[in-house]
This record gives structure tokens, sequence and C-alpha cells, in this order.
């Protein structure tokens, strides 16, 4: 599939969380999204294990369940606050925040990153180890989504209710972690801009903190 005129700096630099652009009306054609996996998995791994999987959901009736409990998690973050109540004072990342939980379930493509193994008990060490694997294959798959049209955002708010989602997907609670949820759609327009950041020289510590 053809790709954006984005050079590599480019690309890591404007891939954005993106929740109020998402084209809800778009199909996405299942072959970008294995595009996507297939450069994911060329992510490296702790040990080089490539225990990570993606579960893929278009299914309309599991992606509004999958949203029910996504807006479930939202509400109570909010203080139990409707995502279809906006706030005279919320500021534009809350209201992103807010839009994508009232339309989570129009998102024609959701994608949650898994990784084989639970982190209950685990030790610093291991946990690094466990989350770092699928955190760099993850964001590899939204910069390959990136290139090709697409937007996504890593959001973690369905986790409260993992298990649930699980027992929905199909997913060995027991032995495999969730470590997100992907909202995949065509973007409205491609044009996006490098965000503001801090200073690179303040979190920049050579040689010693």
């Amino acid at each position: 599939m053809p790709t954006l005129d984005l050079t590599p700096d480019e690309l890591l630099s404007t891939t954005r969380s993106v929740k109020r652009r998402l084209d809800l009306t778009r199909a996405v054609p299942p072959e970008l999204i294995d595009e996507c996996v297939t450069l994911a998995m060329q992510a490296p791994s702790s040990t080089n294990t490539q225990t990570w999987h993606f579960v893929v959901v278009t299914e309309a009736d599991t992606r509004a369940a999958i949203a029910g409990y996504y807006r479930r998690a939202w509400s109570s973050y909010a203080d139990g606050r409707s995502p279809d109540d906006p706030r005279p004072d919320e500021t534009p990342l809350g209201a992103a925040s807010r839009h994508l939980a009232a339309h989570l379930h129009e998102v024609p493509v959701l994608v949650l990153p898994c990784i084989a193994g639970r982190p209950e008990g685990m030790a610093a060490p291991d946990l690094a180890a466990h989350y770092g694997s699928i955190v760099q294959a993850g964001w590899s798959f939204q910069l390959a989504a990136r290139a090709r049209g697409l937007g996504s955002a890593w959001t973690t708010y369905h986790l409260d209710y993992e298990r649930e989602v699980a027992e929905l997907l199909g997913i060995p609670y027991d032995t495999v972690t969730q470590a997100g949820l992907f909202p995949i759609a065509y973007t409205k327009g491609t044009d996006f801009k490098v965000a503001a950041r801090i200073p690179a020289e303040q979190v920049a510590h050579w040689d010693s903190w």
C-alpha cells in the first residue's frame, strides 16, 4: 500500500495520539493492519522471545462491548461524568479524551497489543522486560499506521476491565497481558505537527543525573 511522503524524523515527530481526527466513516482495509503487524514484529523484545500478540477487532457488536467497558472506566476517572457531558472549563486534552470515550464504538478497528505472561508479582527488572517488549512493538505498529495515513492512540482505560475484555475476546487472561487499546482509523487530513515539548536539555543527563 502507498505510504505518506515522510522522512524518518517527520514520522517520529508527527505521530500523534489521534482521538478527534479519526475518520469514523471510512473503512480500513485489513491488509493495512496486516502490514502494520508485520512491521511491529521487527521490534526488539526481551531475549528475542517475540511473545507479543495483536488482537484486531472489527465486528461492530464486539467493538461496542469493548467501548462500553472503556466508557465505564473513563466515567469513573471523570468523577462519574458521562462522555456526552462537556464541562465549561474543559481543556483541549480533556475534550479529546471525552470525544474518544463517546465515539470509540464507531472507530472501525480496535487493536489490543498483548504480551505473554502476567505482571503480578514480577520483580522490577522482569516487569521492565515484560512491558518493554510490547511497548516497542506497539509503538512500531503506531508508526507504521501513521505512515499509511492511519491514526491511533495508546489508551488504557479499558484495562480496568481487562478480565472482562479478555473473556469477551477469548484472550487467556491468566497467561496473557493486555497492554493497551489502539483505536485505528484513517485520519481527517495528514498534516500533523510537531508537538510542544520541554527542551531536551531538561531531560538529558550526561554522565550523571
